[in-house]
């Protein structure tokens, strides 16, 4: 399928692993400029080399810490104007209310709220002057079945989804619309430092963790990072024109359990 947009440009941040990096590659596929986005210069720079290697596609990249101000610069100064604006950010501490720490809830509001924010706030203006803009925020299934031990999550996630669906009733007239994913038990990095953390909580073995993570979702399995880049590049699409303001689940079915366990599966 010819999703329309070969030519168009894309920021994808945090895009140097996981979820990031898959909607990158998702997004060259389809012949779409790229942007990346990490902290790490070095590691970016590897990672854009292997992309351009690996598609023939356009890559550039930006390194920047977009819970700063001046990370924040550096990527409107390296891409004055976007088609595509994809973003996505390392996940917040887990812990419940109670021992919730306030740096780690200034971090999660930083990084998943103000950031996305502003980022969109900056971009929009220009998306609907030219009648083109994809924007998609890769967030997480907390902000529909929030659980215990992922309040930071929930609570700076679930504030960006209001003010995207308020936004984006505003400026589908200019054909620009605003979608959120909503990954939950997808197989990426997240996932191995969450199995790694309840072991070392619940004295299980890391093994019998990432098994049960496997367990947890209907689809009886973990997700692939690409299916969740699927989903977004189909989002970012000319084809997605009449599709804005919602939340997409790719989760496996994952929202259908209702026991504690599975709330450290979540994104």
């Amino acid at each position: 399928m010819d999703l329309g947009i070969a030519g168009r440009a894309a920021l994808v941040t945090g895009s140097t692993q996981g979820l990031g990096l898959a909607c990158a590659r998702a997004l060259l596929a389809e012949g779409v400029a790229v942007t990346l986005n990490g902290r790490d210069a070095d590691c970016l720079d590897q990672v854009r080399a292997e992309l351009a290697e690996q598609s023939g596609g356009e890559v550039s990249c930006v390194a920047a810490d977009l819970g700063t101000k001046e990370g924040l610069d550096a990527v409107f100064a390296a891409c004055p104007t976007l088609d595509i604006l994809v973003t996505n950010n390392r996940g917040p501490k887990p812990a419940p209310i109670s021992t919730l720490a306030d740096v780690d809830l200034d971090e999660a509001l930083r990084l998943h709220l103000w950031a996305p924010f502003k980022l969109v706030q900056h971009y929009l203006p220009g998306m609907y002057e030219r009648r083109f803009g994809r924007i998609v925020n890769i967030t997480s299934a907390m902000v529909r079945t929030p659980g215990a031990l992922m309040i930071a999550s929930t609570a700076a996630r679930s504030g960006l989804t209001g003010a995207m669906h308020g936004t984006a009733t505003a400026v589908a007239r200019d054909n620009v619309t605003i979608n959120q994913v909503l990954p939950m038990l997808i197989d990426s990095p997240r996932q191995h430092n969450l199995a790694r953390q309840r072991a070392e909580n619940e004295g299980l073995s890391y093994d019998e963790v990432r098994a049960e993570q496997g367990r947890m979702a209907a689809a009886r399995r973990m997700g692939r990072p690409e299916e969740v880049a699927a989903a977004c590049a189909f989002l970012c699409s000319e084809l997605a024109g009449f599709t804005t303001g919602m939340e997409f689940r790719v989760d496996g079915g994952g929202v259908l359990a209702v026991d504690n366990e599975w709330e450290m599966g979540s994104r």
